[in-house]
This record gives structure tokens, C-alpha cells and sequence, in this order.
């Protein structure tokens, strides 16, 4: 396979695999042409033509040889330390979870997708487009002084295909973790940290010392009604956004990490919060987008905090 047929095949499973809906996904990406066509030509110039057909700012392609890729090494976290080590393999190829270069730098852009799914939970959508801004602009300025094309740089100098996927993947992790919850239907959040830690990715993760936590709430309070809002969608959302969860009727939220501060918040206003564990929970949705990868010929090396779990069933 080709980097480019790997990225496209990854962009596609991301796409049906969107807690919005592939049909919602499809009809932004036809707003994006329309904008686009409406553009002057200094404009389009300037314009990131993959978002016509990419609707996730934090997967791209970072640096394409064009050789066949039959070897990949694999993490959540690349730097120039993971690029060597792969060309010590005789890799072809790396994959990063993580965003970085162009996906880095333009990380705040997919947080609309947070949004959106946040109106579907039940949060009016105007306010949650308002706090999820406020959020994005924030994100953008804590991002600008970053050395973004450091990895990358490496990848080019190592002449080593090289490309993160971040929310295609974190979008296969909702989608399977709101499958087991909602197979048992749990009445109480010790019930979903337990539902959590039946998976693979997750009872590794208990080995390690960074598996599900309860973040807010105890084992005992109802979990009331249970949304993953937080485990794709770029990385958290603003504090604000918990009063507005809670006037929602969202009772309990299941995220991969969470600050203090934010913490503080949601107990404030009594949402309860399931942390499943940040690797595990990266480490599930790469799994499935790899799965597949390997069901093409394509050899994975797992490394930079993958928990590497095959499964045989069809994503």
C-alpha cells in the first residue's frame, strides 16, 4: 500500500465511525467545497485543500516518500527518537497518534465536531458553538509558540514516510466504548468504570497504574445519562461547558483525561466523571484502524505507548 491509500482508508473509517453521523460529516465537508468555490484566487491559494475531502484537522500527512509501505512502526507520541528507531527496523513507515506539524499547529479546527455532538446530547447548539470558540481560540494561542515541524523535519532528513491520526481514531473509541455501555445499560458509575475495564486496552492499562478512574461523584451515585463527549473531538473543551452539560441532563461524562481545574468544575455542578486512561483509550481506536491495516499485508510494530490488542471483528 501507498501512504496515501493507508491516510484515505483511515479518513474513511473515521467518517463512519463519527458519533454525529457519516451523514452530518459528509454535509460539512459540502459546506467546506461551497466555501471553498466562493474563495478568490489569492484565497484559494492559501486554503488547506485536504479539507475538502478530510473533515479532521488533526490527520494529515506529514512527509510522503512515495514508496510502497509494508513495515509501519506505530505510536501514540512520534519524535525524532521513535523515527530513528524505525529506521533501525527498516520500518517504511510511522504512524502517530498525536498530532503534529500542519495537524498540530491546526488542532483547534476539529473541535467543532465537539459542538455539534454536544447539541445531540442535548446542550443548546448556539451556546455550545459559543463556549467551543471561545475554547478553540484559546487552544490556538497556547499552540503558536510550538516548534511544530520538528518530527517532521526529522522524518524528511530520514527520508521515512510519517502521518498522525488523531480524531479518526479517537471517533472508533466512542463509538466502541458507547457500544459496551450501552449493551449493559449500568445504573451507577462504579458500573461504567467496571463495563470500562473489561476491555483489553483497559485491563492492561489497570496492570500499569493508568487505568479508569472516578475523576468526580463515587462509585455509588446513578450515572444517570452517559455521554462520551470527551474522548474525540481534538482534547477537552472549556470548563464552562459542565453547567451547561448539567442543565442538560447529562449525569455522567466518560473522558480519557481531564485537569483539576476542569474537575472542579463538573463537580460543581454534579456531573460525574469517568476517566478511562489516556493511552488505553488512544490505543483503542488505533487498534481498529490497524486491525484492518494488518488484514492488508502491512506489518505493525507497536511502540510509544500503544497497548497493541488484535481483534477479529470487522470495523
Amino acid at each position: 500500500m501507498t501512504l496515501k491509500q493507508i491516510y484515505n482508508l483511515f479518513i474513511e473509517m473515521g467518517i463512519k465511525n463519527d458519533l454525529r453521523g457519516a451523514a452530518r460529516v459528509k454535509s460539512n465537508l459540502a459546506k467546506a467545497k461551497k466555501k471553498y468555490n466562493e474563495l478568490n484566487d489569492k484565497q484559494k491559494k492559501e486554503f488547506d485543500l485536504e479539507k475538502l475531502s478530510n473533515p479532521y484537522s488533526d490527520a494529515r500527512i506529514l512527509y510522503d516518500n512515495g514508496q510502497p509501505v509494508k513495515k509501519v512502526l506505530v505510536g501514540i507520541d512520534i519524535e525524532a527518537p521513535e523515527l530513528l528507531l524505525a529506521k533501525e527496523l527498516g520500518c517504511d513507515a510511522v504512524i502517530a497518534h498525536h498530532p503534529d506539524g500542519a495537524a498540530l499547529a491546526d488542532l483547534g479546527d476539529v473541535m467543532h465536531l465537539q459542538a455539534e455532538l454536544l447539541a445531540q446530547y442535548g446542550v443548546p447548539i448556539n451556546i455550545a458553538e459559543s463556549i467551543t470558540k471561545q475554547r478553540i481560540s484559546e487552544l490556538s494561542r497556547g499552540l503558536a509558540p510550538l516548534n511544530h515541524y520538528r518530527s517532521v523535519d526529522a522524518a524528511r532528513l530520514l527520508n521515512i514516510n510519517f502521518m498522525c491520526m488523531h480524531t479518526p481514531a479517537d471517533n472508533l473509541a466512542a463509538v466502541y466504548l458507547e457500544r459496551e455501555i450501552k449493551k449493559v445499560r449500568p445504573e451507577t458509575v462504579g458500573e461504567v468504570v467496571e463495563i470500562i475495564k473489561k476491555i483489553p486496552e483497559y485491563q492492561e492499562a489497570v496492570k500499569c497504574k493508568i487505568g479508569p478512574k472516578i475523576f468526580a461523584g463515587t462509585e455509588d451515585n446513578y450515572a444517570g445519562r452517559i455521554i462520551l463527549s470527551e474522548i474525540t473531538g481534538g482534547t477537552s473543551n472549556s470548563k464552562d461547558i459542565y453547567e451547561k452539560m448539567a442543565n442538560a441532563g447529562i449525569g455522567t461524562i466518560v473522558g480519557m483525561h481531564m485537569s483539576e481545574e476542569h474537575k472542579k468544575e463538573a463537580q460543581k455542578h454534579h456531573v460525574n466523571v469517568v476517566i478511562a486512561g489516556h493511552m488505553p483509550s488512544d490505543s483503542l481506536g488505533m487498534n481498529q484502524l490497524l486491525d484492518v491495516l494488518e488484514s492488508k499485508g502491512v506489518k505493525i510494530i507497536p511502540a510509544s505507548g500503544l497497548i497493541r490488542i488484535k481483534r477479529n471483528e470487522k470495523t
